[in-house]
């Protein structure tokens, strides 16, 4: 099959590449010189950080308690590629004014879901198309064939064509749906891959329009930040009342997480505008100012995790992000993603004799630390061995993963914009496990290369929230054959 030929390879070559110490300078302006020759300069007037004496006080935090799981539905079946669900869904946003005309059913709006990744070496350029799908009410069903199933309202349409051509191998992709009485509706991306060379330019954002097959593409642009690892994956808005008090106005937050910690030990985030103030677009190949909300150490720059996420794993995987927030004046920061809780991680494959064993790339154990126990410090001298047998997919494991949301407190995003906490020092003030509600792949899909049992790894894609009925969207991946499955949780109402 090619796109496991495709796979392979990749993995074949990881950290082989010579990858450059990245830059930790943060510019304070909104715009700043081109990052590669022929790149348009950009003519945004700057923008200082938030005012450091800025008083922040911690809203009412949203726990995972308040999270009330309602089911799931069904994507389409999948068609011919690229235009599937199949090998998709790590990209989602909620759009509020779709599906208008659909049932008074509790459940308004629509969902643009990314499909089918582009593979490279032109197999499929064209992939990672985007649809517009129906929301049906979701239901609780243990088999997946008596759930719901969407419909689609835009089939599927490549509105990137022509764009992040040479980020074909395993794109990392984000969507964020946003109108500004500036802008009007646009859907906003973000684009990356899992090998890029850091240090060297690579754009990473643009919009385009909601009417998908007249997308009327803007960017592409580059975001300032320590690693182009740390902003090309999720993407998400920033509600108006955080943004116009804490982030200058600004409203979208782009971030991710790459595993081996190359983008930082945790969830990255950066808040960033990509209009002018009439709303134009800024000019293609600018590089976009960016106000750090959240960015932990690089591997590339520390060995420890002093400056990481607590219980980080390098084999962590954190896919999707979404400010949430209520009526109640309730919200936290959450990303989701597939945690490794094992009591040893590892850089090399899956064993054959079972999940507590390691099993390394011994080619690599005098480079860097290729096995840790659970609290960071290096595994014993026993475990530094191969194994034969193993799976052809090398890379991060660990002897266990969970499906995972990470709650931060927007006051601390808040605190590390105005200069009162270092953008390492936030960390969750809770942690949600949703295993016992997804599927776990039951068609045994690819299972050489995602693992299986506790070792399954991509469990969660991307997640979208609607704000004003408080609904949670999250894709996990591979759960009908080789399509996502959409979960749904609501938060509750507060107490009065």
């Amino acid at each position: 099959m090619k796109i496991l030929h495709m796979y392979r390879l990749l993995f074949c070559l990881a950290f082989c590449w010579a990858i450059t110490a990245c830059s930790t300078r943060l510019s304070d302006t909104v715009a700043s010189e081109p990052a590669q020759p022929g790149a348009l300069t950009p003519t945004l007037s700057t923008v200082t950080q938030p005012a450091t004496s800025l008083q922040v006080i911690s809203s009412d935090l949203i726990l995972p308690e308040d999270l009330r799981y309602l089911g799931a539905f069904r994507l389409p079946a999948s068609g011919e590629r690229p235009e599937t669900f199949a090998y998709g869904g790590n990209a989602m946003t909620y759009f509020p004014s779709g599906d208008l005309s659909g049932p008074d059913d509790g459940f308004p709006g629509s969902l643009f879901i990314m499909g089918h990744d582009r593979l490279p070496y032109g197999e499929m350029p064209d992939g990672n198309q985007v649809a517009e799908l129906s929301i049906p009410a979701p239901m609780l069903f243990t088999d997946i064939a008596s759930l719901p199933t969407t419909a689609f309202l835009q089939p599927f349409d490549d509105v990137a064509a022509g764009h992040f051509t040479s980020l074909e191998e395993i794109p990392r992709v984000g969507l964020a749906f946003l109108d500004t009485p500036t802008t009007g509706p646009l859907l906003h991306i973000t684009w990356g891959a899992h090998f890029q060379e850091d240090g060297a330019a690579a754009p990473s954002h643009g919009w385009v329009a909601t009417v998908l097959d007249n997308p009327d593409f803007k960017g592409e642009w580059y975001l300032d930040a320590p690693s182009l690892y740390s902003v090309n994956g999720y993407l998400f808005p920033i509600p108006q009342e955080w943004a116009d008090p804490y982030f200058n106005g600004i409203r979208l937050a782009s971030g991710r997480y790459r595993d081996g910690g190359w983008s930082g030990m945790g969830p990255s985030l950066y808040a960033y505008q990509p209009w002018l103030a009439d709303g134009s677009p800024v000019p293609n190949g600018s590089t976009l100012a960016t106000i750090p909300l959240l960015q932990y150490d690089s591997s590339f720059t520390s060995e420890d995790f002093s400056h990481a996420l607590t219980g980080y794993s390098h084999a962590d995987e954190w896919e999707g992000g979404a400010w949430l927030a209520d009526d109640d004046g309730r919200s936290a920061v959450i990303f989701a993603g597939t945690k490794a809780t094992g009591a040893k991680t590892w850089y090399g494959w899956q064993h054959p004799a079972g999940p507590e064993f390691p099993c390394i790339e011994t080619e690599l154990r005098d480079e860097f630390v290729t096995c840790r126990l659970a609290d960071g410090t290096p595994c014993p001298s026993e475990d530094l061995s191969g194994c034969t047998g193993h799976n052809d997919y090398r890379g991060w494991w660990s002897s266990e993963f969970q499906a995972q949301i990470l709650f931060y407190d927007p006051a601390d995003l808040a605190r590390v914009a105005n200069g009162t906490m270092e953008a390492w020092q936030p960390q969750p003030y809770a942690v949600m496990t949703i295993d016992d509600v997804l599927y776990h792949n039951p068609d045994n899909v690819e299972t050489n290369m995602l693992g299986n049992g506790v070792q399954r790894r991509a469990r969660i894609g991307d997640i979208a929230f609607d704000t004003a009925n408080g609904t949670l969207y999250i894709l996990e991946l591979f759960a009908d054959g080789a399509q996502p499955v959409v979960h749904v949780w609501q938060i509750a109402p507060g107490n009065p």
